[in-house]
């Protein structure tokens, strides 16, 4: 075993544990490593983005080093819960902000497969590159809004890191001096909702999450709003948030953290977050249980979800 590890590329192990322990590559665990092997391989001869497959008739350009991107295709869904929970809870008729979006692997989901309308925001001006891109492939034009902005408590300017691919962030007293940067405008979550309120929010933004849900008291008021998947990670204490203090915010608006089993369809009350990190906020659960068992069942390699 460790003559394995020993020539194995740098981070390769934790990366094939993961991949041998996710749910889905658990099906097929040969398939899943095959996979893996030739990414490894094909990644280092073209030296690209490369267009893969994702889920149904949908694509993702996809670039060597990019972790969430190329988990998406050792495995079908690189977030299994959070992935395969918005594609059972959406419908064509929803709205879905992607706050954080990234390359727009949730953005395409909600958009490319469940037809539902999507605004994307993504703050880094060469992440937001790719994810136009991937809008573009997929033909999604009509149906995504992609903002390169920011999100916060109030309208303005912040400074972001844009070195650190999947973990950029607002940049803190902590980071180092000479860290590459860009200023990026800002909005509110209240501000892009305002026409249409969604029904799912996902937000992934480095422990930023407090600021983005104190300029949200709108749109987490409204019926329409169901669900709201939040990664809490423990990075907010780079700005001195408190996590408790925001989960107690986002439950004073009637949401409950759930957990929730794709492979069964089993929405659960709990108190705790999923294996990637994210926290799933529901209310109106009866609503949101019934929509997930009457969804229909979606392919991802190979497997029924």
């Amino acid at each position: 075993m460790r003559q394995i590890r020993a020539i194995l590329p740098a981070g390769a192990w934790g990366t094939l544990r993961w991949i041998w322990n996710h749910p889905l590559a658990a099906r097929n665990r040969p398939g899943a490593l095959a996979r893996w092997v030739r990414w490894q391989v094909g990644s280092r001869v073209t030296l690209g983005p490369v267009v893969v497959p994702f889920v149904g008739e949908t694509v993702l350009l996809v670039n060597p080093g990019m972790t969430g991107a190329t988990g998406n295709i050792y495995v079908g869904l690189h977030e299994f819960s959070g992935m395969a929970f918005l594609l059972h809870y959406l419908r064509a008729t929803d709205r879905f902000i992607d706050v954080g979006a990234n390359i727009g692997s949730y953005t395409i989901l909600a958009a490319g497969v469940r037809h539902a309308e999507a605004i994307a925001v993504e703050p880094l001006p060469a992440t937001f590159h790719r994810l136009r891109a991937n809008v573009r492939l997929n033909d999604l034009d009509n149906r995504v809004r992609a903002m390169n902005v920011g999100l916060a408590s109030t309208p303005g300017i912040l400074r972001f890191t844009r070195s650190l691919d999947t973990i950029n962030h607002v940049l803190s007293r902590d980071d180092v001096a000479d860290v590459d940067t860009v200023e990026v405008p800002v909005t509110t979550l209240d501000q892009l909702a305002e026409e249409r309120p969604p029904a799912l929010i996902k937000v992934d933004v480095e422990g930023f999450e407090t600021e983005v849900f104190a300029g949200a008291e709108h749109v987490l008021a409204q019926p329409e709003l169901r669900a709201v998947l939040v990664e809490l990670n423990g990075s907010g204490v780079r700005y001195g948030f408190d996590e408790a203090a925001l989960q107690r915010r986002i439950e004073s608006f009637g949401f409950r953290l759930h957990t929730y089993d794709p492979l069964e369809r089993i929405l659960r009350p709990s108190g705790r977050k999923d294996s990637d990190g994210n926290a799933l906020y529901v209310r109106d659960f009866a609503e949101v249980q019934n929509r997930i068992r009457q969804s229909p069942p979606v392919r991802v390699l190979g497997v029924d979800l």
